[in-house]
C-alpha cells in the first residue's frame, strides 16, 4: 500500500522535533464524472500523546494560478464542507492518523490538485494529491468562426457544451492518443496550445517534430483563439434520432423533446463516442447548430481513415435538413451523497475552525 510506514527516516513519519508529519499518495488518483474517489492522506505525531480534539484537518483545492478553494475542514468533533463540496465530502476514518477524504458524485470541476493540511496547535504539515478524470478532449469553435473567443468566452462555450477548458496534461494525453488539430486553442491555465501528430507546412512546418505547440500565456481579454474542452462520463445516453424525414434545427429540438430527451451538446456527443463507443455514419444536428457524426470504426464513405467526431460545420438552421443526436438522462441513478455533516459544539468551545 502507498501508506506502509517507510523505513527511510527522511521520507517517513518519524521526526525528532515533535512535528506532525503528513504523507499522501504519490502520482495521482483517477476516477470519472459521477464516480466516488478517496483522496488518501495519513499523519503521525511524535510524541503520540496528542489530544485528538486539538487536531485540525483541512483540505483545499489549489489551481495552477495558486488560487485556493476550501473543500473540507475538521477540528475535534466539528466538521464543515464548503461550496459545491457540501453534501459530497466526508472523512474516510479508516483508523488513527487517517485524514483521507471521500468525494462522492465527482464533477468535471473537481479535476485538479488538492492539499491535505494537518495542524496540531503550532505544528503543521501538508501533502498533495492529484485527482485525474477519465474523459475526452475536443477542439471547439463557435458558429461565428475560428479564432473568435477570448479566454472567458472559451471557458463559457466549453461549459455550454457540457465540458470545461482542458488542462495541459489532458491535451498532452489526447495528443499521445493521436489528436491532431491545426488551430490554436485556450487551455484552463490561460495558455494557448495546439497538438500536431502529423507535421505539415500548413501547421507550423513539415520538418518540425510532432508535439503540443505552445504559444505561451496570452492576454485573456484581448486575444482570441479557439478552445480545447474536456468532458467525462455521461449520466445518460446519446442516440441518433430520425423518424420519417430529415428535419431543420427547430424541428430537431422538438423531435428530441417529444422523445423524452434533449438535443445533444457537442461534449455529450464526444463522450458518447469516446466512452460509450457510439458509431453512426449519419450526419445530425447537435445543440450548438452544427452537424456532426461519431465514427469509432473508420470506413471509406464515413469521412476518412481516422476515428473521431466528424464536423460538417454550421449550416442554415431553417432550410438545411438532417437527422438529430438526442441525449436522454438516466432516471434510475440515485445520487450518492456523503453522510450529512454533523456539527457538534461543546458549550464552552470558542476555538474557531
Amino acid at each position: 500500500s502507498a501508506f506502509e510506514q517507510p523505513s527511510d527516516k527522511s521520507k517517513g513519519f518519524w521526526d525528532d522535533t515533535g512535528a506532525v508529519i503528513v504523507q499522501t499518495a504519490p502520482g495521482k488518483v483517477v476516477t470519472h464524472r459521477g464516480g466516488t474517489i478517496t483522496l488518501p492522506c495519513r499523519y503521525h505525531h511524535e510524541p503520540e500523546d496528542v489530544d485528538p480534539n486539538r487536531i485540525r484537518i483541512k483540505w483545499t483545492k489549489v489551481s495552477d494560478a495558486f488560487q485556493f478553494e476550501d473543500v473540507f475542514v475538521e477540528l475535534g468533533r466539528q466538521q464543515k464542507a464548503f461550496g459545491s463540496y457540501r453534501g459530497r465530502v466526508s472523512l474516510e476514518r479508516a483508523g488513527p492518523g487517517d485524514a483521507s477524504v471521500i468525494i462522492h458524485n465527482i464533477t468535471l470541476q473537481d479535476y485538479g490538485r488538492y492539499e491535505c493540511e494537518v495542524t496540531n496547535d503550532m505544528e503543521d504539515d501538508t501533502g498533495f494529491v492529484n485527482l485525474d478524470l477519465e474523459g475526452v478532449v475536443f477542439p471547439y469553435y463557435p458558429p461565428s468562426g475560428r479564432y473568435k473567443l477570448n479566454y472567458h468566452q472559451a471557458e463559457e462555450v466549453c461549459r455550454q457544451q457540457d465540458a470545461i477548458l482542458a488542462s495541459h496534461a489532458q491535451l498532452h494525453k489526447a495528443w499521445l492518443e493521436g489528436l491532431d488539430w491545426c488551430n490554436a486553442g485556450w487551455l484552463e491555465d490561460g495558455s494557448v496550445q495546439y497538438p500536431i501528430s502529423q507535421p505539415r507546412d500548413q501547421c507550423g512546418r513539415k520538418d518540425s517534430p510532432p508535439g503540443v505547440r505552445n504559444y505561451g500565456y496570452r492576454h485573456k481579454d484581448d486575444e482570441c483563439y479557439d478552445a480545447f474542452c474536456f468532458t467525462s462520463n455521461l449520466n445518460g445516453r446519446v442516440y441518433f434520432f430520425k423518424r420519417f424525414k430529415k428535419v431543420n434545427y427547430l424541428e430537431a429540438v422538438k423531435a428530441c423533446q417529444r422523445d423524452d430527451a434533449v438535443i445533444a451538446k457537442v461534449g455529450q456527443l464526444y463522450a458518447a463516442w469516446k466512452i460509450q463507443l457510439l458509431d453512426r455514419c449519419e450526419a445530425g444536428w447537435v445543440e450548438d447548430g452544427s452537424i456532426r457524426y461519431p465514427i469509432v470504426n473508420p470506413r471509406t464513405r464515413c469521412g476518412g481513415p481516422e476515428p473521431g467526431v466528424r464536423n460538417l460545420g454550421f449550416p442554415d438552421k431553417k432550410f438545411r435538413l438532417y437527422g438529430v443526436y438526442c441525449f436522454r438522462r438516466n432516471t434510475d441513478v440515485q445520487s450518492t451523497q456523503a453522510p450529512k455533516e454533523t456539527i457538534t459544539k461543546p458549550a464552552n468551545s470558542t476555538r474557531s475552525i
